[in-house]
């Protein structure tokens, strides 16, 4: 069997088209734009510059309405921007997406190859194992006991049993067994294909994050509506009906109601999860880059988790080697030519070859039946002309020996002294026939899968971070403990799958070392250390290991080993398998939190300031009977230069804080998984800052009159407040941690502050403002200046405060 040539393969992938499901197109971006104003604040807004332009045109249209003008091209920059942040969001989920498509090994030009399932074409010759997802529909050319789940199709829960000659559909998943399948049809031509207008019809869950931030921005909204009402009442009151009292007030509810957060959320959970890519984790889910953040427990594998993975023969102990090699080479699975197999059953043939030709041991001792590994039974057999040969955990196989009791006693000995040592032990027996019981013992395998060599570092640095490392294993307890203890483990206190069950969860919650465990063993230990308030982050490869993956708050999966079951339930992918890339996972999920934080304070704390300057600054003007030269009443703002320090400081410099890098994130216990969107410290912020920076505006609207004119300081008030704002970005970054230095956000801010003195210096009429004075401007930034001064000062004694109260853990 030689399967498709390469060319031929491409030559039927351009007649048949990718294995892919069909997908909907992507919205256009004029779509996503025309979004960006679907708001009823906007709407009012809209409706208030059409009475603007009304009334300019019911007076004769003299002069150009440069107000409306202003705020409708702002307001369409504003768009602009946000159309930018979901088209660069959606950009980033489709390359993570990418990453996370399943490959499947396909008999290319003779020998079998690891190849994206999108590449798959009629013809093609697939090999699949037990927890593989079945990629195209096709025929079965060879398997024994083959049991498939077709329950995504047909509803069935009950798994079938499929034979040679059946065919099976994409989409179902392959229970138990090892397969050879013909691809008949792919894409849409698949029975999945056919069905996938219904998935299609899917939305993407919210993140538990966007929900309670949606749910926080509605309550800011609340109070900034009713604070946009009282001034609007307040104008009425003291100057009759005014459009330009309309336009500032709503101008104010627009710029202060935090609307573009979900929009800057998304994208910095979408960079974020890039950069977690970049480190080889992929997210699955948005939704478990919180909860990465929270964990307190990584529930972790042993075998190419804290290991390589590259399991080597170091000795047979047999007093027939011969016959333990030919169990070694007929009982096992894997393909030596390619590499394709558990990399157990690669490691014991290419011992064998050494000794003997492989393929030609296996072309003249054909199976005749076979029973495939499962963690149920422990063991594998396989029977041919010359008898049963079987593999196997010592525990499941010497019992079947034909052996008195004492000296099966000493060969569980034996093997637990070489398990004590770092060695995985893997017993072998024959028996004549068709048996599994009342055989001849074959002898011991003893191979090494060293620990990887950034693994004690990072097991140092998750628990530095109050993390606690359980090891949860298939493995001899013995070998299970030495490797724990290897890696830097504090292992105490082992405990293996049969002795679980009279553990109490008081006494479970004790075990460091998890060894010989069933899936369903795995569940109960997610479910304890939950029921104890852990947030557990767990780890598994195998299709009896979905439930517990499923049931973990983050369920990591092996992209190189695991099963395409595990992967499709699990909310984190490890490309490399690495235990180290889990804990760079925790990191990158903690920075992305952090950074979302920094956004928030650096938002709220500057619209609280504006908020107090619009508010407190016209009930001053009212009170004082304060007018402009057209005798309106004085704003301390306009709704043109509300809605442009909107734009400039939540435009680029926000995004800047997304791309943060926090190397000291994992110097910090977890954060509580619930623990409210801005905590103590940032609501101190926030209120503490704010009410600084208004106080600083106000004075300046207060003493300059004197010396400049009331319309001069009312522009060096717009300017410190842009400015200002600008500078807050960097206060708001600053917590008990230092990130490291960000050339994206000196380039956002410097950028900003250009365009604010370019166009307060060439076109300050745009912005209906009048020119100032050297000297003012000089004032401007020294008040900038002292405002950020101040705000430092507030963040090293709120956050030297915070860490003062901080719980102890």
């Amino acid at each position: 069997m030689l399967g498709l040539t390469s060319e031929e393969a491409k030559k039927r992938l351009r007649e048949y088209g990718p294995n892919a499901l069909p997908e909907r197109p992507a919205e256009p971006f004029s779509r996503k734009l025309l979004r960006q104003f679907q708001s009823p604040l906007i709407y009012i807004l809209l409706l208030a510059l059409l009475v603007d332009l009304l009334l300019w045109l019911y007076e004769g249209a003299r002069g150009v309405p440069l107000e409306s003008l202003a705020i409708l091209a702002i307001l369409l920059l504003n768009a602009l921007l946000g159309a930018f942040q979901e088209k660069r969001s959606e950009e980033a989920l489709k390359r993570l997406k990418a990453l996370a498509e399943p490959s499947v090994w396909v008999l290319r030009d003779g020998r079998f190859q690891r190849l994206s399932a999108r590449e798959l074409v009629p013809g093609d010759v697939v090999r699949l194992e037990a927890g593989d997802r079945v990629p195209a529909d096709g025929v079965l050319l060879e398997g024994s006991g083959l049991l498939v789940d077709e329950s995504v199709l047909t509803g069935e829960s009950v798994p079938v049993e499929k034979g040679v000659g059946e065919e099976v559909f994409a989409g179902t998943l392959l229970v138990r067994g090892r397969a050879l399948l013909e691809v008949t049809r792919t894409g849409a031509q698949s029975a999945m294909g056919r069905i996938a207008h219904l998935l299609a019809e899917m939305e993407e869950e919210k993140t538990p994050l966007e929900r309670r931030l949606h749910a926080f921005g509605h309550r800011v909204a609340r109070l900034v509506l009713l604070l946009a009402l009282a001034l609007l009442l307040l104008g009425f009151l003291v100057e009759g009906f005014s459009a330009k009292v309309v336009l500032f007030a709503v101008a104010l509810a627009v710029a202060a109601v935090p609307e573009g957060l979900p929009a800057v959320l998304t994208l910095a959970l979408a960079l974020g999860v890039e950069r977690m890519a970049r480190r080889k984790a992929v997210v699955r889910r948005l939704a478990a880059v919180e909860a990465l953040g929270s964990v307190t427990v990584i529930a972790t594998d042993k075998t190419g988790t804290l290991t390589e993975n590259r399991m080597e023969v170091q000795e047979v102990l047999s007093e027939d080697p011969q016959r333990a090699l030919l169990a070694m080479v007929l009982c096992n699975d894997a393909d030596l030519a390619t590499g394709a197999g558990d990399p157990l059953e690669l490691g014991l043939l290419r011992y064998a070859s050494r000794f003997l030709d492989v393929e030609r041991v296996r072309r003249e001792h054909p199976r005749l039946s076979e029973r495939p590994f499962d963690s149920a039974w422990k063991f594998m057999r396989v029977t041919t002309p010359l008898g049963s040969f079987l593999k196997g955990a010592p525990e499941a196989l010497v019992p079947r020996l034909a052996l008195p009791q004492e000296e099966q006693a000493r060969l569980f000995e034996e093997a637990g002294a070489h398990a004590a040592k770092g060695f995985r032990v893997l017993a072998l027996a024959f028996g004549e026939g068709e048996r599994e019981e009342g055989l001849r013992f074959l002898g011991f395998v003893l191979l090494l899968d060293p620990p990887r060599p950034e693994v004690p570092e990072a097991v140092a640095r998750v628990l530095k971070a109050g993390v606690r490392v359980v090891m949860v294993t298939g493995d001899h307890p013995a070998t299970a403990l030495a490797i724990a203890r290897r890696v830097g483990m504090p292992a105490e206190v082992v405990a293996t799958g049969e002795e679980l069950e009279a553990l109490s969860d008081e006494e479970l919650l004790k075990v460091d070392v998890f060894a010989r465990v069933r899936p369903e063993d795995k569940l109960r230990i997610v479910e304890v250390l939950q029921k104890a308030g852990e947030v557990v982050a767990m780890t598994g490869d195998g299709v009896n290991d979905a439930p517990a993956l499923k049931r973990a708050d983050v369920g990591v999966a092996m992209g190189v080993r695991g099963s395409d079951v595990s992967r499709e339930v699990a909310d984190l992918v490890l490309l490399d398998d690495n235990f180290a890339t889990i804990v760079a996972a925790i990191e990158e999920g903690r920075s992305i939190y952090e950074n979302i934080q920094k956004f928030l304070r650096f938002l709220f704390s500057t619209n609280l300031s504006e908020a107090l300057v619009v508010a407190l600054g016209m009930v001053l003007a009212a009170l004082l009977g304060l007018r402009d030269q057209a005798g309106h009443l004085l704003l301390p703002l306009t709704a043109v230069q509300i809605l442009w320090i909107n734009l400039v400081t939540d435009g680029l410099p926000a995004l800047a804080l997304a791309l943060d890098r926090n190397p000291g994130v994992l110097d910090r216990p977890p954060r509580p998984k619930e623990s409210p969107l801005l905590d103590g410290p940032s609501l101190r912020f926030v209120l503490l800052t704010g009410a600084l920076k208004a106080g600083l505006a106000l004075g300046l609207l207060g003493f300059l009159p004197g010396a400049v004119g009331l319309e001069a300081s009312q522009s060096a008030t717009f300017h410190f407040m842009a400015i200002g704002q600008l500078f807050f970005a960097y206060a708001a970054r600053h917590t008990d941690l230092r990130p490291l230095p960000n050339p994206y956000l000196h380039g956002a801010v410097g950028l900003s502050a250009l365009a604010q003195v370019a166009l307060g210096v060439g076109l300050p009429g745009a912005l209906e403002a009048v020119p100032l004075p050297l000297g003012v401007w000089l004032l401007v930034f020294g008040m900038a200046l002292l405002a950020f001064a101040l705000a430092e000062a507030v963040d090293r004694a709120v956050w030297k405060r915070g860490a003062a109260y901080a719980p102890p853990r």
